[in-house]
């Protein structure tokens, strides 16, 4: 885990301002799945391969953190906090209205201001269904299903369905199933 102090966060909150600005932009449009991958492109500082789909609107907090694989599909209203990093592996499905966060800020009151960044990594094939809550510092296992309004506060082991508050193993899915 990374902290970054309240001095450390003037460049990035000059960055981020300009992303959202971008992202407010795209979101107010009518734009093509080319025109939201460019956009998406020049915001990330990453090629977005032209197999990712992505429903508007999209939210993110900074933007230049987020690494999205091939074949990935987001649904409408997704949040994704990823100034400590947020990846998406192949073959990801993001339900409508999920929330990824890989920032927090320090328990100690007079530290709170501050913030401390833990990445998230959605490994090959995971599903995140409607509404789930991913928090930082967690990384979802391949083929893995996180249950609608699930919030994953662990790990979630390859292979397995959770679903919760917090979240927990509830099946794993067999060779047929992954």
């Amino acid at each position: 885990m990374k902290t970054i102090s309240k001095a450390g966060l003037a460049e990035i909150t000059k960055r981020a301002l300009k992303n959202q600005d971008i992202l407010q932009k795209l979101n107010n449009s009518v734009p093509s799945q080319e025109q939201i991958r460019q956009v998406l492109t020049s915001v990330t500082g990453h090629p977005i391969d032209d197999s990712v789909e992505i429903r508007l609107p999209i939210r993110s907090d900074y933007g230049a953190n987020l690494k999205i694989g091939k074949n990935v599909f987001i649904n409408s209203g997704v949040m994704l906090t990823d100034l400590g990093g947020i990846s998406l592996a192949d073959d990801v499905l993001v339900g409508p209205n999920v929330t990824i966060i890989s920032v927090n800020h320090p328990l100690n009151p007079h530290k709170r201001h501050g913030v401390e960044l833990n990445p998230v990594h959605i490994e090959e094939n995971a599903w995140l269904g409607a509404n789930a809550t991913i928090l930082p510092g967690v990384t979802v296992g391949k083929n893995a299903i996180v249950a609608a309004g699930a919030v994953v506060t662990k790990d979630v082991p390859a292979n397995t369905i959770v679903a919760g508050i917090p979240a927990r193993v509830i099946k794993q899915l067999d060779e047929e199933e992954s």
